[in-house]
């Protein structure tokens, strides 16, 4: 079974996009308007004659190969994948292209027109929404700002799984202060 581009065109048809074939590689290139991407391209590539499925959003972040936050830079990438559903990232090294991509296989089944929405939207909106905003904050920084919202949703599950611990805590560190420094200092 699987899919083929004819199928994919119908679903984008569906949707009114422009989009064009490039039969030599099996693929759709498209496009959105976007507010945090000036040319946010999108690849729709069916490998293994239609057995598997991949929709990527090509040179999403340049200038990264030589950046001096390079580390921060692909260590956020990362985190955004572990934090969201079905959104990777690759890195190229010989030329320091960075794509998102969400792909799997098809096998014997078939590419729904629910999936493959899901699949780009989800794609459009974590690239332009979360990780774009959040990837350029980095490169101007060297500081992830994800890790601050990680770490309030960490104080919200402790408060959530056991309440009274945060002003338990927060007590011992103010006696703590008042002793003298962290054992760090």
């Amino acid at each position: 079974m699987g899919a083929n581009l004819k199928q994919i065109a119908n679903y984008l048809d569906k949707l009114g996009w422009d989009y064009r074939f490039d039969d030599e590689e099996d693929r759709i290139i498209t496009g959105v308007e976007a507010d945090n991407l000036e040319d946010f391209l999108i690849v729709v590539q069916l490998d293994e004659q239609g057995k598997f499925f991949r929709v990527f959003a090509p040179q999403v972040l340049a200038g990264v190969q030589d950046h001096p936050y390079k580390g921060v830079i692909l260590q956020t990438m990362l985190a955004i994948s572990w934090e969201t559903k079905m959104l990777q990232w690759e890195y190229d090294p010989s030329d320091g292209e960075i794509r998102a991509i969400i792909e799997f296989p098809l096998e014997d089944s078939i590419l729904t027109e629910r999936q493959f929405h899901r699949c780009l939207s989800g794609l459009i909106q974590i690239v332009d929404n979360i990780a774009l905003p959040r990837l350029k904050e980095v490169m101007v920084t060297g500081q992830d700002p994800g890790n601050l919202e990680l770490g309030e949703r960490m104080l919200l599950s402790i408060q959530e799984e056991a309440p009274g611990l945060l002003e338990i805590l927060e007590r011992a560190m103010e006696a703590r202060k008042k002793r003298g420094s962290f054992p760090s200092e």
